[in-house]
Order: structure tokens, then C-alpha cells, then sequence
């Protein structure tokens, strides 16, 4: 058989379920995830609010999680703000667009939509919005919210079969939103954040949920291998996604009742707590020769097989 290019012969397959081989895990650093971790959506720029503008929670700092609950009271990018206003699960204080004469159609939506809700939409300057905005990429829109509402977990073990996400550390705002967007659309419904050295809900993440935040009821929690043990206890059945786990994502068992997915942070995966609180851990086969996903791609493909063996 042939050799493969440069002399190197074939690795064998591996897994992945988002852990990256960097070792121990590094303090959260303004960039959001782990060293060589990549950003999924980019993290918040520092910046003054503009005078007499209430900053969001936690969202100006970059990758910091919010001081008190989960944040989520600064919503930046069109399509988030869009789905903000369609949910009407809380309160929105105002809208900033730029005034830069954009006819798109979803800025006419947004627009719409926040006079049926008599929700102020100001026309604000480029100078003006950028001293406001904290994501790098905020698409010219923003509104000022209440914050989110926490669920409560016993809440989301309840009903004949939760699908739910946990998520063990995750510090980078992109990674989270990322892994949100992706959760909602494979019909989760409803996620745990960690209370303490987590990310939650900043601008940056808002605009990479692109609106999932306001579908998926986010719970969060003091100590997660606790709450897993508190889900395990109420007949949820507990799936690590880990690399270096033995069994395949595709052999997964236990997913057609209630089922909670747990996913590692950016570098070290799981934490030996969560992986003891797990019913079974299971790994993404991996056939190239990168040695794992980005956590936002894995909980991706994790979800929807799960959602796939539920159907």
C-alpha cells in the first residue's frame, strides 16, 4: 500500500467529543477559550458605553462571565435582536441601528416589530454605536433588555423526556453561542451552565446564538457534578461527549428518554468530577489527522445524532 504523502504512514482513527491534548486547563483569558482553541464566533471588545447607557452584564469584558445571573441584557447582531423581539419573553428597554440609510429587509422587521411593541429604535452614529457595542462583528444593531430569567432545574428535568446540555466549564462567549444556536436547533430543550468559571451570556454570545438564547431556558448552577447527580436521580440519562472515551457518539445508548449531554471546556475536556457523574462517555470518531473538534462543532454533531435517535 501506497504510503500517505510525506513519507508518514496512516494514523489510526480517533475520537473527539471537543477536548483539545493542551493539558491542564489555563485561567480564562480575555480572548474567552484556551490557548489554541479556536473562537467560534469571537469574544467582546473593551469599550465605554455611551453616555447614560446602562452596559450590559458582564458583556463588556471579553470572555468574562456576567457578575450576577446570566446576563444577556445587551443583545447585539440583526438577527438576534430579531428574534428578541418575536419571543417577547422579556422586556426591551430600546433598539440602536446605525443610520446609514441599509434597506434590508430584516432591519424593516426589527423595525416593525418594535413599534408593535413600543420599543424605542434610535438612529445612533457609527462613533456612537462602536463605543456602545462589544462584539466584533454587531451587523449595525443592538438593544438594551432585561436580563435573562434562570430556569430552574428541576424545571428542565420535568416532562415525559428533556432533552437537555450541560456545559463543564465552557469560558469562551463564540464557543457558547455557537453551541446554543446548534442546541436549539436540534430541539434541545434547555441548558446548565456552571455558576463560577463559565462564561454566560455576554454580547459576543448573543450574537452567535443568533436568537437561540431566547428559545432554550438556561439553568444555572452552583457545582454541575452536583446537578448531575440531582438529573441522574430524576431519571435523566447522562452522556459525556469526551476524546478519550472508548465507546463511539454513533453506539451512544439511552437517548430516546430523557437524555442530558454534557460537553467539556476548551482545552481539557470534562473534569474528573462531571466524567464520574456521567452514566456513559462517549467520543466523535475522528478519520483525518487533526486529534479533536472545536467543543462549539462537536456539541453540533452530538446534538443531532441524539436528536437523531430520538426521532
Amino acid at each position: 500500500m501506497t504510503p500517505p504523502r510525506g513519507g508518514r504512514s496512516r494514523r489510526p482513527s480517533r475520537k473527539s467529543g471537543g477536548r483539545q491534548p493542551t493539558g491542564r486547563q489555563a485561567s480564562p483569558r480575555r480572548g474567552g477559550g484556551a490557548p489554541g482553541t479556536a473562537s467560534g464566533g469571537g469574544g467582546g471588545r473593551r469599550g465605554g458605553g455611551a453616555p447614560g447607557t446602562a452596559r450590559a452584564g458582564g458583556g463588556g469584558r471579553r470572555g468574562g462571565s456576567a457578575a450576577r445571573g446570566l446576563g444577556g441584557d445587551q443583545v447585539e447582531g440583526r438577527q438576534a435582536v430579531r428574534e428578541l423581539l418575536l419571543a417577547g419573553r422579556r422586556r426591551v428597554r430600546e433598539v440602536w441601528m446605525v443610520d446609514e440609510g441599509d434597506n434590508a429587509p430584516i432591519l424593516a422587521d426589527i423595525r416593525e416589530l418594535a413599534a408593535g411593541q413600543r420599543v424605542s429604535v434610535l438612529p445612533v452614529s457609527k462613533g456612537r454605536f462602536a463605543a456602545q457595542a462589544r462584539c466584533e462583528a454587531p451587523q449595525g444593531v443592538l438593544a438594551l433588555a432585561a436580563p435573562l430569567p434562570e430556569a430552574d432545574l428541576d424545571d428542565l428535568t420535568r416532562g415525559p423526556a428533556p432533552f437537555l446540555v450541560a456545559l463543564d466549564g465552557v469560558t469562551d462567549p463564540g464557543n457558547l453561542g455557537a453551541i446554543l444556536r446548534s442546541a436549539e436547533c436540534a430541539g434541545v430543550t434547555g441548558a446548565i451552565l456552571p455558576r463560577h468559571r463559565a462564561v454566560h451570556v455576554t454580547p459576543a454570545a448573543t450574537k452567535a446564538a443568533a436568537g437561540a438564547i431566547e428559545h432554550v431556558p438556561l439553568a444555572v448552577v452552583g457545582g454541575l457534578p452536583a446537578a448531575l447527580a440531582r438529573m441522574r436521580d430524576a431519571g435523566v440519562h447522562v452522556v459525556g461527549l469526551d476524546g478519550a472515551a472508548s465507546i463511539s457518539l454513533y453506539d451512544v445508548a439511552g437517548a430516546g428518554g430523557p437524555v442530558c449531554l454534557v460537553l467539556g471546556a476548551e482545552g481539557r475536556g470534562l473534569s474528573r468530577l462531571v466524567r464520574e457523574r456521567c452514566d456513559e462517555v462517549v467520543a466523535i470518531p475522528l478519520l483525518g489527522r487533526l486529534g479533536s473538534l472545536n467543543v462549539s462543532a462537536a456539541a453540533a454533531l452530538a446534538c443531532f445524532e441524539i436528536a437523531r435517535k430520538r426521532s
